[in-house]
Formats: C-alpha cells, structure tokens, sequence
C-alpha cells in the first residue's frame, strides 16, 4: 500500500533525477501538473505531454534571452514602438519587409542613411531583437567600438581571435558609422570585418552620410572605399529616412 511518505520520498527522488537532466520546468510542475491532471481526469499520455510542451517552451525562452543577452542590444526596442509619422521620408512597407527577416537568410546587407534623431539606430535594434526571437545569433555593436576592440587586439598578437567575434554572428548590427573620423589603420580594420562577412553573414549599418560622402569616413582613401561599397552593396538594401530629429520634437513644435 503506499503511503504519504513513500509518495513524499519518490517525488524528492524524480526531482533529484529531473534536475540533473536539466529539466527544471518538470522538476518545478511535474506535482501541480500530476493534479490538476488528476482533478480533470487526464490520461497519462496527456499529463506527459503538457509536461514536455511546458519544458519546451521554457527552454525555448531561456535560448531567447540568451541570445538577447550575447547580442549586446543598448537598449530593447521594437517595430511597433516606430513614430512613422514623424519622418517627411520614408518607405514603411520596405521597412517593414525587412522585418521577415529574409536578407538574413541571403547574407545580405542592410543600410539605414538618415540624420541623426530619425529612429535609424531604433529600426536597427529592433530589427536585432526580432533576429533574436527567430533563433538567429546576433551581434550589435558601433564602428567605433569595432575598431578599437580590434587595434586592441592586434597589439596583443590576438586578431584572429578577435576578428572571429563580428564573424560568427548571422548578423552583425554596426551602429553610428560615419559619426566620428577613422584613420587608415582603423579603417584597414573595420574593411577587413565588412570584406570577410561578404556572402557569409548579413550586415546592418546605420550611417549619417551618403554613399558619395564615404570616402570622408575613410581617410579620404577612395581605393579602399570603393572596394568596401563593391561588397557591401552587391547583396544590399538602402533605407533612406529624411526629416528633422525626433529628439527635437518638442522645441519644434513649439
């Protein structure tokens, strides 16, 4: 006959096992479940797999914040929270297209050209984010903080190593190019990550300046500079946004 105690002593144990299979969704409703199935008259096929579904979605969550962890996001936004409104310029089905997430897929490129304060950097975090909710691995980061992880690495006889991290992501988010200048060895660097990504992993840049002004990013080296742009916009979409900064938008209006 089994009493309470025994009941008691193999649910311990099957939490004991549950846990060192990792399996802490089970260990933590595998009882309320065992209720709740019994108080509805579940059958055990049933009661197993509401227990899986359970453990499966918890992992899934658990992989999805992992991955918004590594990707390094500023701040989270999202499509939603986009003022369409605000710019006197832009495409919002084309925007919106990209948000399928398909230019992923085809190790494509994505530019967002805009002035400062029209939601650029809000369109390349959120279209990071939702990389993430899809199980794509991501990376976002500034041109700046690019090339100086790099020149540090390379001081330290470690580039390779370093250069592996912009690589290994199927997207790499690079926010703010063009914000401030790059001598020529930052620019050899940061020409080395968009060349070695070319038909291997998707880009997302975001910039203030025109195609034509590039070269000024650059140390004014139009060699260099053209045979990033060959890369980067063989397999590329550009999104231009025309307007005045949001982040004005008070003092405007007044």
């Amino acid at each position: 006959m089994r009493t309470e105690a025994s009941g008691t002593a193999a649910s311990e144990a099957l939490r004991v096992q549950l846990a060192s299979l990792k399996l802490s969704h089970l260990g933590e409703h595998f009882e309320s479940l065992a209720r709740q199935a019994g108080a509805e008259q579940w059958s055990h096929v049933e009661y197993l797999a509401r227990l899986i579904e359970g453990e499966a979605h918890a992992r899934e969550d658990r992989s999805i914040q992992r991955r918004i962890g590594l990707a390094r996001l500023p701040v989270l936004k999202t499509l939603d929270q986009f003022q369409w409104s605000w710019p006197t310029k832009i495409n919002r089905p084309q925007i919106q297209n990209l948000f399928r997430l398909r230019f992923i897929e085809e190790k494509g490129n994505v530019i967002f050209i805009a002035n400062v304060g029209l939601g650029k950097s809000h369109l390349s975090i959120a279209l990071a984010h939702t990389a993430c909710l899809c199980g794509y691995p991501v990376l976002f980061t500034t041109a700046v903080d690019i090339i100086n992880s790099l020149s540090a690495a390379q001081a330290q006889g470690s580039l390779k190593r370093e250069l592996r991290k912009y690589l290994q992501p199927r997207l790499l988010v690079v926010d703010e190019l063009g914000y401030l200048p790059i001598d020529k060895h930052g620019a050899d660097l940061l020409f080395q990550v968009i060349s070695e990504r070319y038909e291997r992993g998707a880009l997302v840049i975001t910039t203030n300046l025109a195609y034509k002004h590039w070269a000024e990013i650059f140390n004014h080296d139009s060699t260099l500079t053209s045979a990033l742009l060959d890369r980067l916009l063989h397999h590329a979409e550009t999104v231009i946004i025309e307007g005045k900064s949001y982040r004005m938008k008070d003092q405007i209006e007044a």
